[in-house]
């Protein structure tokens, strides 16, 4: 992601010119760094860690619940063949947003940049489908509105199982890994995004398997704004649509979350 930067041209003689004259000499200008602002626990925080919870948001199956909750360290999101959205179509369980403590919230609007990292387990139950099947996305809050970029699980023409970052609104694709060696094991993700309208924004996305990175793939000059301000957004939430018969009981983990600023 691009950071402007300025370049401070000092000398002994300018600084004894400077204070010739009553000026103070310039002090340098601290470079930007990432500064945490958000680091829940699961044990510790459990729900209260988000901004809102969408579990079975259409009660259709109360036997399944909660089918979000804190398990030990890690925050586990079950899905079942059977869980319905309020739109029938599709399956919804997600958490939204970074909540700080009590009614507190981190808000991310235009020219901020910010950093989530933390370590997901995707069991060789969740699979890649042909349709949707997105586990993080950014949004603009409110009902109705359209992803802005999604980190999702999606088989590409052969039939090959994915994961993979897409920025939705102008159809980009910023990268692209084979699922199958990350199945069954924990994988860590660094994602960061410039919020900016037009083509003041930008994205990285970074994989970790270990000490092997799969994937560190970047976009600049790209729309990462729509209105408001963007919210994470981490869990299942997949079409029903599916050709490839790859919808089965499933879950996700998540673990150690945190959010940082470029301050």
């Amino acid at each position: 992601m691009s950071t402007s930067r300025r370049r401070l041209f000092g000398t002994a003689l300018g600084g004894a010119a400077g204070a010739a004259v009553g000026r103070p000499a310039a002090t340098p200008a601290r470079a930007a760094s990432w500064q945490l602002k958000w680091s829940p626990s699961a044990s510790r925080d459990g729900l209260g860690a988000f901004e809102t919870v969408e579990d079975d948001r259409a009660d259709s199956h109360p036997a399944g619940h909660p089918h979000i909750r804190a398990t030990g360290d890690n925050w586990r999101f079950d899905m079942h063949t059977v869980d319905r959205d309020t739109s029938a179509d599709r399956q919804r369980q997600e958490v939204t947003g970074l909540r700080t403590s009590g009614s507190s919230y981190l808000k991310w609007t235009a020219g901020q940049t910010w950093r989530i990292t933390y370590s997901m387990y995707i069991p060789g139950s969740l699979k890649a489908t042909t349709t949707f099947t997105h586990i993080m996305q950014m949004k603009q809050p409110g009902n109705g509105t359209s992803p802005i970029v999604v980190q999702s699980l999606r088989r590409d023409g052969g039939g090959k199982q994915t994961i993979e970052l897409k920025l939705v609104d102008d159809d980009i694709l910023v990268g692209r890994a084979d699922l199958d060696p990350l199945h069954d094991k924990w994988t860590d993700v660094d994602f960061r995004i410039k919020v900016g309208n037009g083509s003041a924004g930008s994205v990285r996305w970074i994989l970790k398997s270990g000490s092997t990175t799969v994937i560190d793939k970047s976009r600049t000059g790209v729309d990462t704004f729509l209105a408001d301000r963007v919210r994470p957004k981490w869990g299942i939430y997949r079409s029903l649509g599916d050709t490839s018969g790859s919808l089965q009981d499933t879950y996700l983990l998540l673990t150690d979350l945190r959010g940082y600023q470029l301050v």
